[in-house]
């Protein structure tokens, strides 16, 4: 398969001009391609991202060979050098260890396979492309229609604020971080209070459970992921007797980021308020790029857009890790919550299609 990828590199002109002349379809597009991809454990939206890839691929005739690490970054690095061995022609992952998965693009690089990874960036490594959400602008929605509640409820941008972490060794959780504390920063009369919960939904409630017996005044959460802390926080509000529905005296304000599905469905019962909707589904755009490679073109910088698609426009910057492509998030509240591009919405219509009729 290494041999199939240098000789789709070899003739990329070639299989451009042929492309253009049989209606746009790469010539790769019809050869055996098989991608890498090695997932962390498939919680929260993981499995989405998953199958946004494999649907992409297959929709160009490759094959998708998946692995899970469970969350152990060794093991992910194992995986990938089994792809190594086998001569995968491309390598997908969602790192683990974003600074720890160099090891892996060093081992790739010496054999040959491109390697990309998409929803977290490495650090420390250049790699052929990282597709993510904009984490930032993720954190950023947040952080301002949190400040719009507080300026309703109190007069002006004041109160306490709970702000529970993803694990902060992956540039997502710090993405999301910095997007959310810069607008907090704007207004010193709001105090946040940050506890790290590494993406574990129990650390999550006993978090909420600490906070929220303890500060009397809490106004607001934002959850890094709600696709991991909505439920339980949701569930610790109520075994508290905080749980008021939105619009009501003593309504705790609940954001985050992921647009999941407990989410949405938190904002429709009237619990939560404001999601920052990933675009995952359309992670496996990376195969795009995946092929433009495998064709000997080079990766543009600058706008990218879609009609019609939530991300759109997107953009591609170069950086030190490589070229990042940037899909734009969805701030979603009670109004927009029914949205049928958003993944959660397109998540539950695929489960309710394979449920049998009773």
């Amino acid at each position: 398969m290494n041999e199939l990828r240098r000789r789709l590199v070899a003739f990329g002109a070639l299989a451009l001009v042929v492309s253009s002349v049989y209606g746009g379809v790469p010539v790769m597009a019809q050869e055996e391609v098989v991608i890498g991809y090695s997932a962390p454990g498939l919680v929260g939206a993981q499995l989405e991202i998953q199958q946004g890839l494999v649907d992409r691929a297959e929709e160009k005739g490759w094959t998708v060979q998946t692995t899970t690490s469970g969350g152990d970054a060794q093991k992910q690095l194992d995986d990938i050098n089994n792809y190594i061995a086998q001569g995968v022609d491309a390598i997908v992952a969602v790192p683990d260890d974003s600074a720890g998965i160099c090891t892996a693009v060093e081992a790739a690089t010496e054999a040959g396979i491109p390697f990309y990874t998409i929803d977290r960036s490495p650090q420390g490594c250049e790699i052929n492309m990282t597709v993510l959400s904009d984490n930032y602008l993720a954190g950023q929605q947040s952080g301002e229609a949190i400040v719009a509640f507080l300026t309703e409820k109190n007069g002006s941008p004041s109160g306490t604020v709970l702000e529970i972490t993803g694990n902060l060794g992956q540039n997502v959780a710090q993405l999301r971080g910095a997007g959310f504390n810069d607008v907090m920063a704007q207004h010193p009369e709001i105090t946040v209070i940050t506890r790290t919960g590494d993406w574990d939904a129990a650390k999550g409630v006993d978090i909420v459970r600490d906070i929220a017996s303890a500060e009397e005044n809490l106004d607001a959460i934002y959850m890094h992921s709600d696709a991991v802390y909505m439920a339980g926080t949701v569930q610790v509000l109520q075994e508290l007797g905080r749980l008021f529905p939105r619009g009501e005296e003593g309504h705790v304000f609940l954001a985050g980021v992921d647009g999941s599905p407990a989410a949405l469905t938190a904002i429709r019962e009237g619990h939560a308020d404001q999601s920052s909707n990933q675009p995952i589904p359309d992670f496996g755009i990376v195969t795009d790029y995946i092929e433009m490679e495998l064709n000997g073109e080079a990766i543009p910088e600058g706008e990218v857009t879609q009609e019609g698609a939530l991300w759109s426009p997107a953009r591609i910057e170069a950086s030190e890790v490589g070229p990042q492509l940037f899909l734009a998030t969805t701030s979603v509240g009670p109004d927009n919550v029914d949205d049928e591009r958003l993944w959660a919405n397109i998540s539950l219509t695929r489960e309710a299609e394979a449920t049998p009729a009773s």
